[in-house]
């Protein structure tokens, strides 16, 4: 994780992935190393480039692991009443998001932003891209995909998890529109989101 998170995210990450084993056991671990892996690579996706436009966030605090992972320990907590479902979906959401951003500051378009529809620059909360949706739903399907190994969710289940996800994503981008006028932060949009994916899995689904 070094270079990754400094050391107060590593903690915490250490922390949420000792309560998702001990409460949701080793599946639940896996599909947030999974999570983790693939923030990971679409963050140094085009490093270069992200580099050069000053939007490249090399290393992770706390506060990102706790807006990211603490609904994810909650839900691991309560897996005996709710199952894994909303668990998959608000990582299917975080991960929506985490694509949605790195690959759509990419665009060769900007972005439109959902409080006047007019073009903003890239990396502005609130905004969305047509390849920035495209990548999230991309993320939320890899969790779907994966967790039909994972869970052993059906083909139905998984596409329905990407869907959730992608509802999460488009979430967290309505309340940047908030963000960016000094209401909320980047972890409160974040925690939207996954309460969202998680909330309309479970209702997709359950």
């Amino acid at each position: 994780m070094k270079g990754v998170l400094d050391i107060r995210g590593v903690l915490l990450a250490l922390f949420f992935g000792i309560v998702l084993f001990l409460f949701g056991g080793l599946n639940y671990l896996i599909l947030m190393l999974f999570f983790f892996f693939l923030a990971v690579a679409v963050t140094k996706y085009e490093y270069e480039i992200k580099r050069d436009m000053g939007l490249y966030e090399h290393e992770r605090g706390w506060e990102n692991v706790l807006s990211n992972g603490l609904l994810p320990a909650i839900l691991a907590v309560l897996s005996p009443i709710t199952g894994p479902i909303p668990f998959v979906a608000s990582i299917a959401a975080v991960t929506a998001d985490k694509f949605g951003s790195e690959i759509g500051i990419l665009d060769p378009k900007d972005p439109i932003s959902l409080l006047n529809l007019k073009a903003i620059k890239p990396g502005t909360s609130g905004a969305m891209s047509v390849l920035g949706t495209v990548g999230s739903f991309a993320g939320a399907s890899l969790i779907g995909a994966s967790s039909m190994f994972i869970f052993s969710f059906d083909p139905t289940q998984a596409l329905l998890i990407g869907i959730a996800g992608l509802a999460g994503s488009i979430a967290d981008t309505l309340f940047g529109v908030l963000e960016e006028r000094g209401i909320g932060t980047k972890g409160t949009t974040n925690f939207i989101c996954s309460i969202t994916g998680a909330a309309i899995g479970y209702y997709l689904i359950s």
